[in-house]
């Protein structure tokens, strides 16, 4: 239904701004994402039927709208709702659960409670550790090599349309990438 569609496309703007969405971005999104309709395939559930749930804020917003307005979502999307089952979710996610509807979360590769406060803890410990910086020490290099790979296993790469519905430099950009630069011998490799 076109109404259920604008209503989403609407809500989502008014959490994320309005950017467009460059051909780059669009094939990262693709890329990294489902739409409704392929996450729904073979249910009973339709399109509609999440974008009702959406808007009534029991399922997450969709991680992006490709520039032709295409909802995109994670490619378990409905994974948890299936475990647990969608009425269950604000228990499942506790305090996490108003960060998870938010459909901010295009950080995490699979957005989960426990995700989300690794994710967390993780951000913490690496601002943490370069806040005072001991490059010479081995001890601190391992613990920071160790926070780094971990966070890198849990997030996509992004994209420029990130970079800017977040203002600036998103975790990775941050936590990964910069101190891999700054600090070399942090890569998965070693």
């Amino acid at each position: 239904m076109i109404e259920l569609r604008e209503a989403v496309a609407g809500y989502f703007i008014s959490r994320n701004g309005e950017h467009p969405m460059t051909p780059a971005d669009d094939t990262y999104v693709t890329a990294y994402f489902a739409t409704l309709d392929e996450v729904t395939a073979g249910r009973d559930e339709t399109s509609d039927d999440l974008r009702r749930h959406i808007l009534a804020g029991r399922l997450p917003l969709p991680g992006y709208l490709r520039s032709d307005g295409t909802e995109m979502v994670p490619p378990d999307y409905l994974r948890l709702p299936d475990e647990h089952g969608i009425d269950a979710l604000p228990e499942v996610f506790g305090l996490e659960f108003l960060a998870y509807t938010s459909g901010r979360y295009v950080c995490l590769t699979s957005v989960t409670p426990a995700n989300i406060r690794a994710k967390d803890r993780l951000v913490v410990a690496i601002e943490t550790l370069t806040a005072a910086p001991k490059p010479d020490d081995a001890g601190w290099l391992a613990e920071l090599h160790a926070a780094v790979d971990e966070l890198d296993e849990l997030e996509p790469p992004f994209t420029l349309y990130d970079r800017l519905r977040f203002g600036g430099p998103v975790s990775r950009d941050r936590c990964i990438d910069a101190v891999r630069r700054d600090y070399p011998g942090t890569t998965l490799s070693g």
